[in-house]
């Protein structure tokens, strides 16, 4: 079964110890690609140097809206030449707006979120975006940025939403979240939305899948949010990992697989 895992965040500090292991038991699932988004301005560096390391890794290069603190004026302009130094980009991302975590300057998201939406559109990338209670404002983004697709991670708006959102060309990752049985409306998504909007992620480390809460989450995991994905819509994990799989080389424009 090939999956391919459309958010893991390998490069961060928790995987220091033992990533190789990570990868090895991620590849032994199945999942014999991952794609990487960037953050921040400063760990660009990083996930590029593992994209060198490890074979089946993709990088997406973004400024992430939980970090609005810590981007400066700059780094718009500094993304916009990183991309054209560093050809081999899938996405702009990760990027977008939260309307969870209090006290983030909402003017200075909008304005990081906007403005990476341009440079995807000037750089002919997808992007990956974050949109946590703040799905009706990222698709207004897009509505003003038209022809940028891509997928909107860790989706977790409405049916409407999510019909909006196709609409314009996205596909919707879900991955821990759908695991869990109380999680009604979002299992329904998955069992409702056209095969073309699916796709699978970890968000590893975090979003522990259902019987792994406290766990660090992996991007093996993916393997599991595939076939709870098959199982909602009663069809073969084997069919559910090629559709996904499609899906992610289809909206991220993903060569075939390195194996």
């Amino acid at each position: 079964m090939e999956v391919i895992d459309t958010h893991v965040h390998l490069d961060l500090d928790v995987f220091d110890a033992d990533r190789p292991a990570v990868l090895d038991r991620a590849r032994a699932a199945g999942v014999r690609e991952m794609v990487l988004p960037g953050v921040t301005r400063g760990g660009w560096t990083d996930i590029a140097a593992l994209a060198r390391r490890h074979r089946g890794l993709h990088v997406a290069y973004g400024l992430h809206p939980l970090f609005v603190d810590r981007h400066d004026d700059g780094d718009l302009a500094a993304l916009d030449a990183w991309l054209d130094a560093h050809p081999g980009a899938v996405a702009v991302g990760e990027i977008g707006l939260d309307g969870h975590v209090p006290g983030l300057d909402w003017q200075r998201q909008w304005q990081l979120y906007t403005g990476q939406l341009a440079i995807a559109r000037s750089h002919g990338l997808p992007v990956i975006i974050h949109s946590r209670r703040a799905v009706d404002q990222v698709l207004k983004g897009l509505r003003q940025h038209p022809g940028v697709d891509g997928i909107l991670h860790s989706f977790a708006g409405s049916a409407q939403q999510a019909r909006q959102a196709l609409e314009l060309g996205f596909c919707l990752g879900f991955g821990g979240p759908v695991t869990y049985p109380r999680a009604r409306r979002l299992r329904q998504l998955v069992q409702d939305l056209p095969e073309t909007a699916l796709v699978a992620e970890t968000d590893a480390p975090d979003q522990p899948l259902a019987g792994h809460q406290g766990e660090r989450n992996e991007p093996a995991h993916t393997a599991e949010v595939v076939r709870v994905m098959a199982r909602l819509r009663d069809i073969d994990a084997s069919r559910m990992a090629i559709i996904t799989t499609a899906n992610a080389r289809r909206v991220l424009r993903l060569p075939g697989s390195p194996d």
